[in-house]
């Protein structure tokens, strides 16, 4: 059995995002090679990226949103959506929030928010469960980054919007080409220091959204 909390160890190093310096990750400089070490320790070709292993634009800017603005979600519920590395959910646990869930099928991903989470001393609780075949609610639930490739994106919205008529609910994109069109409230916006190893420029303005909940059918 892969350990993969040793994985992250080892495959990574200890660094700060440029927008959030206060919070610590073991993050990979470069995407090939952590990439390459995945395949071979599970013996399996065609994996996905490890987004895990980067503190991706999305994740930055509602990580500052959350840490300027901690009445968002002190004393509250939060749930991370597609955690990645778990920066959301240690902001979120450092702005003083009640109980933290970060939500990740990636097994690599799991162990990388669980050793990043004890790096910053903080608890999330970590959840290996696809979450958008139910429909459970936090007070509180922040998605980064999810809207790069159909048709994800749109069962994340979709999901979102539905989640938005209890919840307050919280995306952050730079600007990705499945982001919604509409039933968004621009809540910051954020020019977030990226690495050409990740994107096809050196920042990205970055915007946080509050996901309004899909407007009831007129009656006819």
């Amino acid at each position: 059995m892969t350990d993969a909390a040793a994985f992250v160890r080892a495959n990574t190093a200890v660094a700060t995002p440029p927008l959030v310096p206060e919070i610590r990750l073991h993050l990979a400089t470069e995407i090939t090679p952590i990439w390459q070490a995945s395949e071979e320790t599970l013996a399996r070709a065609g994996l996905p990226p490890p987004f895990w292993a980067f503190a991706w634009a999305g994740g930055q800017a509602l990580a500052r949103y959350l840490l300027d603005r901690p009445e968002t979600v002190a004393g509250r519920d939060v749930l991370d959506l597609g955690s990645g590395s778990g920066l959301v959910a240690i902001a979120a646990a450092r702005a003083g929030a009640a109980k933290v869930t970060a939500a990740e099928i990636d097994p690599f991903a799991a162990a990388a928010i669980a050793e990043n989470a004890a790096l910053n001393r903080v608890a999330v609780t970590v959840v290996a469960e696809d979450l958008l075949a139910g429909e459970r609610s936090w007070p509180v639930i922040a998605a980064a980054d999810v809207c790069y490739e159909q048709p994800m994106a749109g069962q994340v919205a979709s999901w979102l919007r539905r989640r938005a008529a209890r919840s307050l609910v919280l995306l952050a994109d730079p600007g990705r080409a499945y982001v919604p069109a509409d039933g968004l409230v621009e809540l910051a916006r954020y020019d977030v220091p990226t690495s050409r190893e990740l994107e096809d420029r050196e920042t990205r303005e970055t915007t946080v959204w509050r996901v309004m909940p899909a407007a009831a059918p007129s009656a006819t």
